[in-house]
């Protein structure tokens, strides 16, 4: 491959050097931010030699070139550009700076209310357990099980104000634990708890005169309540680093903890509390009150609408009003019309695995469909749908239409973060309705996008059939752990297979091992990616977590370096499992062939836990 030209190409249809903000690159992609997106070109970009994908996101330009491939022409694309490199999180700051306030916002609620998934999905599985085994034996809600699990399953609830206050102030960069004692205050026991003042009368409400008797606030907590946490973090973020800048160090211990809490503290009880609360009631009531339209036509236009805003990355907004709708009414029916959308696109991309007749397509429109069933809809939307516009289109006809009936029927879920068949898991109490929605997305989106889908006239890129011999090559599990499918990664250049066929490894502990016989053709300089040329041409990536990239090397140990000789068993690397997980990041490891397109056949010989050495995969040629 020649790298120059590559790097040219892409130079060339991004508008040129004058159109660069930002550049970096991880193990498998050109990270790039974009000064005027209208002087690049997609299409043009696709074509450009070893380019297997280009799509935006998080403001930024991603074209993917693969491991060992996209070193070499980004150290070509920053020469001729005359620029400097970045590191990934230049360009993530670089791209959040490019962003308008509104996408700023609407990318830090998903920043705060993201992290606090798996605690609202723990509690939602649990609450729509206790209501199945109910709906089977009536008796248990009597009994001392059903008492003392339901406390579990509310217990995220009840205060769901310190989790959110704890992620918020992670992400505005303040104190945590101050940020909890927000959380606290703001649901204080000396406070009337919100939940009960609905049933009393307005003159029985304890009020307080603040701000030296200009007006007086009603005593009570903010139980159920999630954007007033939001903003009264952020104050006392902004506060508390004001504070860190201007007291002396000698008396910052004491002097900046105390004057944060008390000036956020009075702020929130008698300002932001009562101002942002009722905006977040509006908010709220215009939800409930466009999925509520008659006739279902709520749902049909937020389902209809889904998808879209996942392509243009507002969609973490959907976090704060599912969250307020559990929180105040303890149902969430915005969940199952994303469901209708999510399977929706799921089917559109399976109408173009069954009906197209290009390989390629074919290899990478299944898996990332039935990733889309599963309630992760990147693969299907970025792989496939938007490539192919008529079955994004199809998709979202199918997730209106299941919208329509999720509007009709008025399906609730007890948690968010999970969609697609795993919702059955928190919809114990609409299973067949729920079902219902599942099929009619799928139906209509499937017919419509085998309708509307043909494959492309031009087939230059059809890669040519390959004479098939008897020759077998096996790779060996690198990591003791659970093997599963590529399309069960979190990540939609993975799941999608844009980088080749393979598995993944979901470790039990932190040593990689060599799963072939060969040589080490990429070691990346952060140490969470290696490559491997098997001794029969298999080239091999091995990539430890998603996006650890932004780690910058901490918790990794290489223990090879390029050109080293390995035999398989031999250990390439350790990285600290727990560590890299306690800071947010996931270590599933996907382990691809990168040169799929050298082979007729790649299958996974077996899946589940697996110890390391034992055969994964069988690649003939």
């Amino acid at each position: 491959m020649d790298y120059r030209k590559a790097a040219q190409g892409v130079l060339q249809n991004i508008g040129g050097k004058s159109n660069i903000v930002s550049a970096a690159h991880c193990a498998t992609r050109l990270r790039l931010v974009i000064a005027d997106n209208s002087k690049c070109s997609k299409e043009a970009l696709e074509e450009v030699e070893g380019v297997k994908g280009v799509f935006e996101a998080a403001g930024q330009l991603q074209i993917i070139f693969g491991t060992g491939i996209v070193n070499k022409v980004y150290e070509e694309f920053i020469a001729q550009a005359g620029i400097e490199g970045g590191t990934k999180e230049d360009v993530k700051q670089a791209a959040s700076a490019k962003q308008n306030w509104a996408k700023r916002a609407i990318k830090t609620l998903g920043d705060i209310f993201v992290p606090i998934i798996p605690a609202i999905v723990a509690s939602g599985l649990l609450m729509g357990l206790l209501e199945g085994l109910c709906n089977v034996w009536p008796d248990m809600a009597n009994s001392g099980t059903y008492t003392i699990i339901h406390l579990f399953s509310n217990a995220a609830f009840v205060f769901l104000p310190i989790l959110i206050a704890i992620s918020a102030a992670k992400t505005f960069g303040g104190n945590m634990f101050l940020g909890a004692v927000i959380g606290m205050i703001m649901i204080h026991s000396d406070l009337l708890n919100a939940w009960s003042v609905a049933s009393m009368n307005a003159s029985d409400i304890p009020t307080a005169s603040v701000w030296f008797g200009l007006y007086d606030v009603k005593l009570v907590g903010y139980q159920g309540h999630v954007i007033p946490v939001v903003i009264a973090v952020w104050l006392m973020s902004v506060i508390e680093k004001k504070l860190h800048k201007i007291v002396p160090e000698m008396i910052d211990l004491f002097v900046t903890p105390l004057v944060t809490v008390l000036v956020t503290g009075y702020m929130t009880l008698t300002i932001i509390g009562p101002i942002f609360s009722t905006i977040e009631n509006w908010v709220l009531t215009g939800a409930r009150n466009i999925i509520s339209l008659p006739f279902g036509i709520g749902g049909m236009i937020i389902g209809g609408l889904y998808a879209p805003t996942v392509v243009a990355g507002v969609h973490h907004m959907y976090n704060a009003i599912e969250a307020g709708l559990l929180s105040s009414t303890g149902i969430n029916t915005w969940m199952p019309i994303a469901t209708a959308a999510n399977v929706a696109q799921g089917a559109a991309a399976l109408a173009v695995a069954v009906k197209t007749k290009n390989a390629k397509t074919k290899s990478m429109a299944l898996p990332a469909s039935l990733s889309a069933f599963l309630g992760i809809t990147e693969p299907a939307i970025f792989g496939v749908n938007i490539r192919f516009f008529k079955s994004f289109i199809a998709g979202c006809i199918g997730g209106a239409c299941g919208g329509l009936v999720a509007g009709l029927t008025g399906v609730g879920a007890t948690a968010y973060g999970v969609t697609g068949i795993f919702g059955f898991l928190i919809t114990t109490n609409y299973t067949a309705q729920y079902a219902l929605i599942i099929l009619v997305s799928v139906a209509v989106a499937f017919a419509v996008s085998w309708v509307l889908y043909k494959d492309p006239v031009d087939e230059k890129k059809e890669t040519p059939e390959i004479t098939k011999t008897n020759e077998v090559s096996f790779v060996k599990n690198p990591i003791r752990g659970e093997v599963v499918a590529l399309s069960e990664v979190p990540d939609a250049t993975f799941a999608g297979e844009v980088l080749g066929k393979g598995f993944a490894v979901v470790p039990e502990e932190g040593i990689v091992m060599a799963p072939v016989d060969g040589t080490v053709s990429t070691v990346m300089d952060t140490g969470h990616a290696v490559g491997i040329v098997g001794k029969d041409g298999v080239e091999l990536l091995i990539h430890v977590g998603i996006n650890t990239v932004e780690l910058k090397g901490a918790h990794y140990d290489v223990k090879v370096k390029e050109g080293d000789v390995v035999q398989a068993g031999q250990v390439l690397l350790q990285f600290e499992k727990e560590e890299i997980e306690k800071a947010g990041y996931n270590t599933i490891t996907p382990v691809v062939v990168t040169n799929t397109d050298d082979y007729s056949e790649i299958s996974l010989v077996k899946r589940g836990k697996m110890n390391t050495g034992e055969t994964v995969l069988e690649i003939k040629k």
